[in-house]
């Protein structure tokens, strides 16, 4: 049955048959392990599984996102999601392709043994899904073959890594697949899961969302807990539910993910998922040690000269591909200074963010230091300001920027084109105002539409403020950003 003239694995039918049994126990028991599809779900699982059973256009898709995010869970959600409505069991197949054995066999071999075994028709496809598929020798080439050849599957596949990004993954992706973003828990997703869900009332753009929430009065007081905790631990969901379930104090908290994600999302990304997806890294050490520099610099601006001066004279070339690997493996993200000229937005400063500020902690090695510095706090919690808009911006493909001319400088830019926002993250609401207003006399069009963003800050709207700078508490804008980013997810699914 399964035969591959390119293997160098002597493995017998039965060998493959043992792995595919081991991966699809519910072909035998009827029913996904709750162990592997936890009861609560993540929105990508809520809406995905739909999306495959529709297929309305047809499209592969691919969760795409950091390591410990729950993009394995999140798919075996939707396993357990279509068996629920009505797919029978024999037609759901799953594949783990960073298995020693299925690593040494072509993505089309294994398929027309799964075609074979499931009796799959184009009326009762097979549901195939491809955890870590990247491990899978060209895999986009045979995602683009089983499309256009109409083969009797629908496909989710999974990777920590933007391989899929690369010039020839884009010729082949068109058309064919689509990506999805799996973001670190949110704010508002981590209160759901710790049952203290809070209704947002969402609209259709986050301007309108922040200023309904303004206007409803929606109530951020104890909710300072559950936010540093989330920024202490990580949006990770293993890490978030064994800290709900133990009663932890921020001290073992913070210790733990550091050790955790310093050994899995840092050392295996640098070392593992980058070298696989994007062939060898000839000093995987120097690649760690851009990612510790850059750890050292969070939110503030990107110079390539001066780190590579710091890093035994790194060549700028060789920095800039390091940066774009830990970019595409979900470890960081930078941000072009807005200028409203789009020849010109990337040729100047940028500034650097983590997806997850744990993940920042955890390559320094902070230990408790973020807990008795407030400075250091201050950084972990623009990062996660900027984290919430980041998600959201890839969910609802809306750019987002910083700002700095000379003194003048505003922290995020969330250039929506028909209400855009502008943001300074401060520790307090006397915060200054300075480079919002030098904003608004450059661009107009955020006139009334910026906020001062703090713990401590009360919620006024712009049109409300006599300098026409609105603020909000930092717990409501990051609610009010996690409800928007989960209503632009649903609709891309839709």
């Amino acid at each position: 049955m399964l035969k591959d003239s390119g293997s160098t694995w002597k493995a017998s039918d039965q060998d493959y048959l043992q792995v595919f049994h081991e991966q699809n126990p519910w072909h035998e028991t009827g029913e996904v392990p709750d162990a592997w599809a936890r009861k609560v779900e993540r929105p990508l699982a809520n809406a995905l599984w739909q999306r495959l059973l529709h297929d309305d256009p047809h499209r592969f898709q691919i969760i795409l996102g950091p390591r410990r995010v729950g993009k394995t869970t999140t798919m075996y959600q939707t396993v357990k999601r279509l068996h629920q409505s009505g797919i029978s069991s024999d037609r759901l197949w799953w594949l783990r392709l960073d298995h020693p054995l299925l690593m040494q066999i072509r993505l089309d071999v294994l398929l027309k043994s799964i075609i074979k075994l499931a009796k799959a028709t184009t009326a009762q496809p097979v549901f195939l899904f491809l955890d870590e598929l990247t491990y899978a020798k060209e895999w986009d080439l045979w995602l683009k073959t089983f499309y256009d050849e109409s083969w009797p599957v629908r496909i989710a596949g999974s990777s920590s890594s933007t391989a899929a990004l690369r010039n020839r993954r884009i010729e082949s992706g068109v058309g064919r697949w689509e990506e999805q973003y799996l973001a670190p828990y949110l704010f508002g997703e981590y209160l759901s899961l710790t049952g203290q869900q809070i209704e947002v009332p969402v609209r259709d753009s986050l301007s309108e969302t922040i200023s309904a929430c303004i206007e409803s009065k929606i109530s951020a007081r104890n909710l300072e807990g559950p936010r540093r905790k989330l920024l202490l631990t990580g949006g990770f969901p293993e890490l978030l539910i064994r800290g709900s379930d133990a009663a932890s104090d921020e001290t073992s908290l913070l210790l733990q993910s550091q050790r955790i994600l310093r050994s899995d999302a840092v050392e295996r990304a640098v070392y593992k998922d980058i070298p696989q997806a994007f062939g060898r890294v000839e000093n995987p050490m120097m690649l760690e040690r851009v990612l510790y520099t850059l750890a050292g610099q969070v939110t503030g601006l990107l110079s390539p000269q001066n780190l590579c001066q710091g890093l035994d004279g790194l060549a700028r070339q060789t920095f800039e591909r390091y940066f774009t690997y830990l970019e595409r493996a979900f470890l960081v993200f930078s941000l072009a200074n807005y200028s409203g000229n789009e020849s010109s937005k990337q040729k100047r400063g940028r500034k650097i963010y983590f997806v997850d500020g744990a993940v920042r902690n955890a390559a320094l090695q902070r230990g408790i230091s973020p807990l008795n510095d407030p400075d250091e706090m201050g950084l972990l919690i623009e990062n996660q300001a900027a984290g919430h808009l980041h998600t959201l911006s890839q969910q609802g493909q809306v750019r987002l920027y910083h700002w700095r001319d000379k003194n003048d400088e505003v922290d995020l830019i969330y250039d929506q084109p028909e209400y855009p926002l502008a943001f300074e993250i401060a520790s307090s609401n006397s915060h200054s105002r300075g480079g919002l207003h030098q904003l608004v006399q450059r661009f107009p069009k955020f006139k009334e539409n910026c906020y001062i963003v703090s713990p401590i800050s009360p919620s006024i709207h712009p049109r409300n403020s006599p300098d026409q700078i609105g603020t909000v508490p930092l717990d409501v804008f990051l609610l009010a950003v996690s409800a928007q980013a989960e209503r632009e997810l649903s609709l891309s699914l839709c």
